[in-house]
C-alpha cells in the first residue's frame, strides 16, 4: 500500500455535514480502524477500485492516496459537492450520483480487469444491496464492507447455526466469506446501537456445487426458509414432494436450517429436472 498521510492528519468524517437517518448514514471517524481497514483492502495503483456510499471521504481518501484513481457510487446529493471539493486535486476520482442498488457496475470492468468493490453499506439495505452486488460477481476480484456485526455473522454461517439462512447461503454459493473484524459504535458518527464488522468476499473461481439454474436454487432457498421453523416436507411442499426429496438423498424431517449447500443445490437441480419434464410433457400433449 503506499504511503498515506499519518491518520490524525485525515479530515474528522461527519464534520458540517448531518447524517441522514433515511440514508442508513453513520459516518466512520476512528483513524485506528480506517487504516486496518485499507490495510485489509491492500489497494495498488492497477487496481479498478469502486468505493459504495463514501460519505464524508474517510476510506476515500486513504485509497486515493494508494491508487490516484477511484470510482464512488453516492446517493446524497448534499455530500457530491464536499466530496467534489475535498478530491479536486484527482483527475481520475469519478462520481456516480445515484443508487447503488440500481447501478450497474459492470460499465467499469476496463479491459477484462475485474473491479474491486469497498463501502461502509447502509445498515437499511445491506441485504439487497449485497444480493445486487452478488449478480455482479462475474467482473469482480472482492468486496470489503462494513456492515451490521449481525450481517456478517449470517454471511458466514454454517448449518445449524440460527443465523444460517438464505443471505449466508447465496452469498456462500458464489463467495468465499472472511469475517474480519469487529468495529465498535464510537467508531462512527452519530454512533449506531450495534456493533459493525467488517467482512471479505471473494468470488469462487470455479463454483463448489454449481446449480443447473442458480435462479431456481434462489426460489427453493426462499421458499425453504420462508417458514424455518417447519420441515422441508412443509415449506417445499408446493415445489417438491416428500417422495421426490427422499429420492435424492434428503431427510425431509430436518429444518431448512440444517441443511447444508450442497443439498440446496441438489434440492434445486432436482426441482429445476421436474419442471423442465413438465414443459416438455406440456408441449408434448399440445402437439397430440
Amino acid at each position: 500500500m503506499s504511503k498515506h498521510r499519518n491518520s490524525h492528519d485525515h479530515q474528522p468524517a461527519g464534520k458540517g455535514h448531518k447524517a441522514r437517518k433515511r440514508f442508513g448514514q453513520n459516518f466512520l471517524h476512528d483513524h485506528h480502524v480506517i487504516d486496518k481497514i485499507v490495510r485489509a483492502i491492500h489497494p495498488k495503483n492497477t487496481d479498478i477500485l469502486v468505493e459504495i456510499g463514501p460519505g464524508m471521504g474517510a476510506i476515500t481518501e486513504p485509497l486515493l492516496e494508494a491508487t490516484g484513481r477511484l470510482n464512488v457510487v453516492e446517493l446524497d446529493r448534499d455530500l457530491i459537492p464536499i466530496l467534489r471539493t475535498k478530491f479536486f486535486n484527482y483527475p481520475d476520482f469519478v462520481i456516480h450520483e445515484g443508487d447503488a442498488l440500481k447501478f450497474d457496475f459492470n460499465q467499469l470492468v476496463q479491459e477484462g480487469n475485474p473491479i474491486r468493490i469497498v463501502g461502509n453499506l447502509p445498515y437499511n439495505i445491506s441485504t439487497p444491496l449485497i444480493f445486487h452486488l452478488l449478480s455482479h460477481r462475474h467482473v469482480v476480484r472482492d468486496m470489503h464492507f462494513m456492515l451490521q456485526k449481525e450481517v456478517v455473522e449470517r454471511l458466514a454461517a454454517g448449518p445449524g447455526s440460527s443465523d444460517y439462512g438464505r443471505l449466508g447461503i447465496m452469498a456462500q454459493y458464489h463467495c468465499r466469506v472472511e469475517p474480519l473484524f469487529i468495529v465498535g459504535p464510537g467508531s462512527f458518527n452519530p454512533p449506531p446501537k450495534v456493533d459493525s464488522a467488517i467482512v471479505r468476499l471473494i468470488p469462487h473461481e470455479t463454483l463448489p456445487f454449481p446449480a443447473k439454474d442458480p435462479k431456481t436454487l434462489e426460489r427453493v432457498v426462499r421458499e425453504a426458509f420462508s417458514m424455518r421453523r417447519k420441515t422441508l416436507r412443509n415449506t417445499l411442499k408446493n415445489t417438491i414432494d416428500a417422495e421426490q426429496l427422499g429420492a435424492i438423498g434428503i431427510d425431509v424431517t430436518l429444518r431448512p436450517e440444517r441443511i447444508t449447500l450442497e443439498q440446496y443445490v441438489r434440492i434445486a437441480d432436482a426441482v429445476y429436472d421436474i419442471e423442465q419434464q413438465a414443459t416438455l410433457d406440456g408441449f408434448a400433449s399440445q402437439d397430440e
